[in-house]
């Protein structure tokens, strides 16, 4: 997302009007650490322990002024209760969250995100504006990404990448 809004966004005078999370419980039990052997087990301690990789990210696209609707990619093995876990989740956040299951039930297994998309749309909630200036300096650039994006504390150059930085200050692509 971060590439698209920063990137694609202001190169092609695009300016979106909601971001669609998507994410399985299965993800987000094996970011809070669950072995891959047992993700078709119910394990509602590793799928709280991974929630905060989906906050992450539902934060980081607010930061460009998007509003966010999660997606549960349904699959067959998760849980109404696990499910339920991730909906309450982004709904404490202020996001709403659909169930998909596209994949198993076509376009029926949709409605629910779609509505939920339009409604967001609708409301006129959001403003997109990307973190940085397309005219920045390459290192303003560098450390917004870095320090708002990804949690760095600064950026160091050291090396070729401190050489091949100095190169494209002064180059026509910056």
């Amino acid at each position: 997302a971060e590439k698209f809004f920063n990137i694609k966004c202001p190169a092609g005078d695009l300016a979106p009007r909601v971001a669609v999370l998507v994410t399985t419980v299965r993800a987000l039990k094996l970011h809070g650490g669950a072995n891959r052997r047992g993700l078709t087990e119910e394990d509602s301690e590793s799928l709280r322990q991974g929630l905060p990789n989906m906050e992450g990210h539902i934060e980081n696209i607010q930061k460009f002024g998007v509003p966010v609707v999660v997606a549960i990619n349904r699959f067959p093995t998760d849980t109404d209760t696990e499910v339920e876990e991730v909906r309450r989740f982004a709904e404490s956040m202020g996001v709403p969250c659909s169930v998909s299951t596209v994949f198993s039930e076509g376009g029926q297994g949709g409605e629910e995100l779609a509505g939920s998309v339009l409604k967001v749309l609708e409301s006129g909630e959001g403003s997109f504006r990307p973190l940085y200036e397309p005219n920045a300096p390459i290192r303003e650039k560098i450390e917004t990404v870095a320090c708002q994006i990804y949690g760095a504390n600064g950026v160091d150059y050291v090396g070729r990448s401190k050489r091949d930085l100095k190169r494209l200050e002064h180059s026509q692509w910056r």
